[in-house]
């Protein structure tokens, strides 16, 4: 049996502070980071994974990755649902480091980037994209990924199978149709807030030339200033093109309701993180007061429970799950199951560093085995960073197209992590010697 037998963690970040790509309300200068993770095996592939930061704190991030190790290092490679399970629960059961969350922040995505990781291990092994390796997985395999500890209120074990075998029958069928025609994506790349008001008229234009449905923009910084923006958008896409706006958590309740109530006639298709994401009754106020504007939470939510509370609160319209916040694809599975139950369409947070690369094995996979379902569905597109990656995301026709090749498409180009690793690879020197 082939072994783990290193696991290495790269600082890698990319200025995109520059040209403020990335740039809205809450997070005005970001550098678009990943703590970047290595399984060494004796054998064969290596594992590939990664947490998503900003800039300043990925090193903590990735020393958090780091303290995982003495779990992994020695570990028998994993090649089925039932060593990827046993693996979750060792990493999520440490009490000492499941103390600094617990089950949330740096310490529970150290979680998330190695089981996504071991994940991405087991499917290369195997010859598979991840969104195929775990559709091939029977309900109960599927069912044995998933801790409902915190969920058995909301959804048991026994609804979880009942909708996992509900999906089975037009399994094939569906993976034949994500092969011939791909999956749903929108644009976020006109709508940085940074950006001036002709570059987001062009960005714009471009995007429904490309052929997507629906855009988004940031919102959150002046009120005058998003009106007009919006005003702009909806004359240069026209009516049939769908518009969200994104807040990222910059408003209390109040301002929220009288923010989109300012936007509400240029027919926003919703308001994106309005408030603080741990803030479950807030959100529900703000959906009653909207509606019939969507609310869409989830980059920013730590874990399943507080997606549980979201769902039951009938405070979102729209689930944002994301690859690299939780703990990795089996949590994911569980909020993935939760939303089935629920009848809430997921349409994940994507952009970063990686999370386009690996969002799309999650809704794929959701499709063929969990909701069987793509209406009202979609998967964020930003147009930058792929090229750093061996299997980037493509999207062609205003949909993603499914990955084909063996893993979770998180591995970066060695180029890549030579000239962006912080702070001395080349990207950084000599920025720092001008």
């Amino acid at each position: 049996m082939a072994k783990i037998i290193g696991m290495e963690v790269l600082d890698v970040r990319f200025p995109t502070s520059r040209e403020l790509d990335g740039s809205d309300a809450m997070n005005p200068d970001p550098d678009y980071s990943a703590a970047y993770v290595v399984l060494h095996t004796d054998g064969g592939p290596d594992g590939y994974g990664l947490a998503f930061t900003i800039g300043r704190g990925n090193d903590v991030q990735a020393a958090a990755i780091r303290a995982l190790a003495p779990h992994v290092v020695g570990r028998d490679v994993p090649a089925d649902a039932a060593a990827l399970g046993d693996l979750s629960r060792t990493l999520v059961g440490d009490s000492q480091f499941r103390w600094l969350g617990p089950e949330k922040g740096v310490a529970h995505m150290a979680v998330g980037a190695v089981v996504n990781a071991a994940w991405d291990l087991a499917a290369r092994r195997a010859a598979l994209p991840v969104w195929k390796f775990a559709a091939r997985m029977t309900p109960e395999e599927l069912v044995s990924l998933v801790d409902f500890r915190y969920l058995s209120d909301a959804l048991t074990e026994a609804e979880a199978l009942d909708i996992l075998r509900a999906a089975e029958p037009g399994r094939a069928e569906r993976v034949a149709q994500l092969e011939a025609n791909g999956y749903r994506a929108y644009s976020t790349s006109p709508g940085w807030l940074g950006y001036a008001d002709a570059k987001l008229v062009r960005l714009s234009e471009q995007a429904v030339a490309d052929g997507f449905d629906m855009i988004k923009l940031k919102v959150g910084g002046n009120l005058d200033d998003d009106v007009r923006r919006m005003k702009l958008a909806r004359e240069t896409v026209g009516d049939d093109i769908r518009i969200a706006v994104d807040a990222n958590q910059r408003w209390d309740v109040s301002a929220a309701i009288t923010w989109m109530t300012a936007l509400a006639p240029y027919d926003p298709y919703w308001i994106e993180e309005p408030t603080s994401p741990d803030d479950i009754l807030g959100h529900a106020a703000i959906a009653k007061a909207l509606a019939p504007i969507r609310v869409a939470t989830g980059e920013h939510v730590q874990n399943r429970v507080m997606f549980k509370q979201l769902l039951q609160a009938n405070a979102i319209s729209v689930l944002q799950l994301d690859a690299a916040r939780v703990g990795g694809f089996n949590e994911n599975l569980a909020i993935l199951l939760l939303a089935a139950k629920f009848g809430v369409p997921v349409c994940p947070h994507a952009g970063g560093v990686g999370l386009c690369e690996l969002v799309r094995h999650l809704s794929l996979f959701d499709f063929v085995a969990v909701s069987a379902s793509d209406t009202d569905r979609t998967i964020e597109w930003v147009d930058h960073l792929h090229e750093h990656f061996t299997d980037p995301a493509v999207v062609q026709c205003g949909r993603y197209l499914a990955p084909t090749a063996p893993g979770f498409s998180a591995r970066m180009h060695d180029t890549t992590l030579r000239r962006f690793r912080f702070p001395d690879g080349p990207e950084w020197t000599e920025t720092a010697s001008e």
